[in-house]
């Protein structure tokens, strides 16, 4: 496929602009910061005449897309305002959404937020493991352009019948590097507790979007992406115990598997998370 990738430069854009390079295909990153050379595109997102021109591929640089997949973000609450996270994280989205409709590309996978699951989950979680089956419940400004976001999906599919539109709810994203720093999480176990001690390897987030591109289908759909374990070495009937006591347990939680559901996105996907920090350490 040819696949633009929106905030290719990021975190978890570099390793998903590598491994679908490494499969094979044509990969152009789009982002206001990187090095220039082929397959790097530098554009405004918050531009919507910037982005039509990069999707469109009138500035010579490529010939089009088959795919789309936006990453493009203030990535986390903090690092802006909230009016300024707010503002550019939905201009982006709509812009990036809005000009692949009109390219006539049919396949978008984006980047959603394990934050509209109820993080930091000062308010308990309905359950535990938690999963898609709730109602998103943001809970800073982040996770409500998320929300809005998956919000605006739907109401695109429905007017495009023929369009795909797959928002997956990433966890907090690692590189193997990070992984040097697990082994003290198990000191307090309130200090990540935030996200269910949750996390993904970027390297799995990779496989995630791939097998998301994939998908032979049409409408909107969510999925959280998670790794297959949790953070922690301390078994999960501890954590759940000391940090949320009372919350009804949706099934066995095993020694020590994510508390993020990732069995939707096994299921349908065919996701298989393949790396632990486990392995790293």
């Amino acid at each position: 496929m040819r696949i633009a990738v929106t905030g290719g430069s990021g975190k978890l854009g570099r390793t998903v602009v590598r491994e679908l390079r490494k499969s094979g295909d044509v990969v152009v990153s789009l982002d206001a910061a990187g090095e220039r050379g082929p397959g790097f595109v530098r554009v405004d997102l918050t531009d919507y005449g910037q982005t039509v021109d990069a999707i469109f591929g009138v500035n010579d640089e490529h010939d089009g897309f088959d795919a789309i997949v936006h990453l493009a973000a203030v990535p986390a609450p903090g690092i802006l305002t909230d009016v300024a996270t707010f503002h550019n994280n939905i201009r982006v989205t709509y812009n990036v959404f809005q000009a692949a409709r009109r390219a006539g590309i049919r396949n978008v996978v984006y980047a959603s937020s394990e934050t509209v699951l109820g993080l930091p989950f000062d308010v308990p979680p309905p359950y535990i493991p938690v999963d898609e089956d709730y109602p998103a419940r943001p809970e800073s400004t982040y996770s409500l352009v998320k929300h809005l976001e998956e919000q605006m999906a739907i109401e695109l599919v429905r007017w495009d019948p023929a369009l795909k539109i797959v928002a997956l709810r990433f966890s907090n994203v690692m590189d193997p590097e990070d992984y040097a720093a697990f082994p003290a999480f198990d000191d307090d176990p309130w200090a990540r507790k935030w996200n269910l001690w949750g996390y993904i390897d970027a390297r799995d987030g990779a496989q995630a979007i791939r097998r998301a591109l994939e998908w032979d289908t049409t409408g909107f759909d969510r999925f959280i992406i998670a790794a297959a374990d949790t953070v922690m070495s301390r078994p999960n009937d501890e954590l759940v115990a000391e940090v949320f006591p009372g919350v009804p347990l949706k099934r066995e939680l095993g020694v020590n598997d994510t508390l993020l559901s990732i069995d939707k996105a096994r299921r349908i996907l065919g996701y298989a998370p393949e790396h632990s920090w486990r392995d790293e350490v």
